[in-house]
């Protein structure tokens, strides 16, 4: 959810309570949620929600307090943990037929509110350029490359498409990746990172495909 520096050191606090056979990776999980936005028969972007596991969102809970929805304070919050998601591409990439689409460089919108113990971020995603929909395919996914964090969609009811885009549909393909991959990342502490060249949280990636009539 973070830059990899800032969530380490805001995740400082709460990855110590963890029990030593969780301090392999990944140590936080975010469970995503994603709408597609559209104008007409163009795509303009992704809505997403991003539920934090409880232990990832106590520092923020923490620091939020009190406060009211929609306050000052979540205000601040938001724009902290937005601003390090801008910083790491949104975490996403998105292609069509293999060519990347370029994303806007500021969300048009997003908050930060709690969910009984969860934190729960909520953006959306631009396009840079609106993309046509009718015939395409395209393909995204969301992930942190360290797989520090594990980013992910609990099954296919976590995708929407509109109900006035009756010919699209959204597919979900989970990855397997191997024993031996599966095995450097529990083999990984806490305080470990793995090799860039491994591009572990790829590994582990998602991928949704947008196939539309």
């Amino acid at each position: 959810m973070l830059h990899y520096n800032s969530y380490i050191k805001r995740l400082a606090l709460t990855t110590v309570l963890l029990s030593p056979l969780a301090w392999s990776h990944p140590h936080s999980f975010i469970d995503m949620q994603t709408t597609l936005v559209h104008q007409g028969d163009n795509l303009t972007g992704l809505k997403m929600r991003w539920v934090m596991d409880e232990i990832t969102s106590a520092d923020l809970l923490y620091d939020a307090g009190e406060a009211k929805p929609g306050s000052e304070v979540w205000k601040k919050l938001a724009a902290e943990v937005m601003a390090n998601v801008l910083g790491q591409h949104y975490f996403s990439e998105f292609y069509q037929q293999k060519q990347p689409v370029k994303f806007d460089n500021l969300p048009p919108e997003y908050h930060l509110s709690r969910q009984g113990h969860q934190a729960v971020l909520e953006f959306i995603l631009p396009l840079a350029h609106p993309q046509p929909l009718r015939g395409q395919r395209y393909t995204f996914t969301t992930f942190d490359p360290t797989y520090f964090v594990d980013m992910y969609y609990d099954s296919e009811k976590s995708l929407t498409v509109p109900a006035d885009l009756p010919q699209c549909s959204l597919a979900l393909h989970t990855p397997k990746p191997d024993a031996s991959m599966q095995a450097y990342a529990l083999s990984l502490d806490k305080a470990d990172a793995p090799a860039e060249e491994m591009d572990l949280g790829r590994q582990f990636a998602q991928t949704v495909t947008l196939t539309c009539q």
